[in-house]
C-alpha cells in the first residue's frame, strides 16, 4: 500500500530564529493531535536550519529532507552540500530536480540522474519533481515533457532503488501563481505518470509508487485534490510556511 505524503518546501525563506519557531510550532500541533498513522509530514527547510530540524524532528512524529544535494560526493566544490552530509545529520529525504532548480540552476537531466544515484547510495529517499511549462501544456506535448523527465532522471534505476523514489508532479504554470491544475488535470497526469512506472516496472511497483501533487495546494483545496484516486499527497510551497495551514494540509486525506 503506497504512502500518503506531505511534503512542506520552504524555498529561500525564514531566519534560524523564525524557522526554528515554525517547526516548534508544527510539532505542537501535531504532538498535541497526531496525525492518522497512514500520513507521513517532511519538511523540507534551507540547508542551515537541518541540523535544527533533525534535533526537533526526532522528538515529534514527522521528518526532514533537503531542498537540495550537491551532484559530487566530496571533493573541492566550494558551497556545494553533499548527499552524504546530509545522511550525517539524519536528513531523510531531499527534493531533487524542481522546476526551479532546472531554470535558475541549468540542471539537466544527467546531473538529475547523477543526484538521484547519490542520494538513494547514501539512504536519503528522493522527491523527484517533474512538470511542464504552460506553453508545452497549450502545445498539448505535456505528456512527452513529463515523459522525458522520468525516463531519463529514473529510468536508469533498479527495481529496488525505484521503490525509494517519490515522485512529485508539479505543473510549472501554477508554481505560486495562484492558478491550481484542476483535480482532473492532477488526476490525468498522475494516471500517466503510473502508467508510466508500469511499463518499466510492473504493475505492484507502480500501484506502490507515491506521487505528490505541488502547484499551488493550500488547505482550501487539497482534499478535493487528495480525493483523486492517483494522487498521494502534496508537495507544499507558499502554505508550508504556516503551521496550521500545513498541518491541516496533512489532515485533508
Amino acid at each position: 500500500m503506497r504512502r500518503k505524503i506531505v511534503a512542506g518546501n520552504w524555498k529561500m525563506n525564514k531566519r534560524f530564529d523564525e524557522a526554528e519557531e515554525l517547526i516548534s510550532e508544527i510539532a505542537d500541533i501535531i504532538d498535541a493531535q497526531p496525525l492518522d498513522e497512514d500520513i507521513e509530514m517532511i519538511i523540507c527547510p534551507p540547508f542551515l536550519f537541518l541540523e535544527m530540524a533533525t534535533d526537533i524532528a526526532s522528538e515529534s512524529e514527522f521528518h526532514i529532507g533537503a531542498q537540495n544535494v550537491s551532484e559530487y560526493d566530496a571533493g573541492a566544490y566550494t558551497g556545494e552540500v553533499s548527499a552524504q552530509m546530509l545522511n550525517s545529520i539524519e536528513v531523510e529525504y531531499c527534493i531533487i530536480g524542481h522546476s526551479e532548480r532546472r531554470k535558475y540552476f541549468a540542471e539537466t537531466d544527467e546531473v538529475l540522474a547523477t543526484k538521484i544515484n547519490l542520494a538513494l547510495a547514501n539512504e536519503i529517499e528522493p522527491i523527484f519533481c517533474c512538470g511542464e511549462v504552460l506553453s508545452e501544456r497549450e502545445a498539448k506535448i505535456h505528456f512527452d515533457t513529463v515523459r522525458t523527465q522520468i525516463e531519463k532522471g529514473l529510468f536508469h534505476l533498479s527495481p529496488e532503488q525505484f521503490y525509494n523514489v517519490v515522485i512529485a508532479y508539479e505543473p510549472i504554470w501554477a508554481i505560486g501563481t495562484g492558478v491550481v491544475a484542476s483535480p482532473a488535470q492532477a488526476q490525468e497526469m498522475h494516471a500517466y505518470i503510473r502508467g508510466l512506472i508500469k511499463e518499466k516496472y510492473g504493475a505492484e511497483l507502480a500501484e506502490d509508487t507515491t506521487i505528490l501533487y505541488g502547484g499551488s495546494c493550500n488547505a482550501d483545496n487539497a482534499t478535493v485534490l487528495f480525493s483523486q484516486p492517483d494522487v498521494d499527497g502534496g508537495l507544499i510551497g507558499g502554505a508550508s510556511l504556516k503551521a496550521k495551514d500545513f498541518v491541516q494540509i496533512a489532515r485533508s486525506f
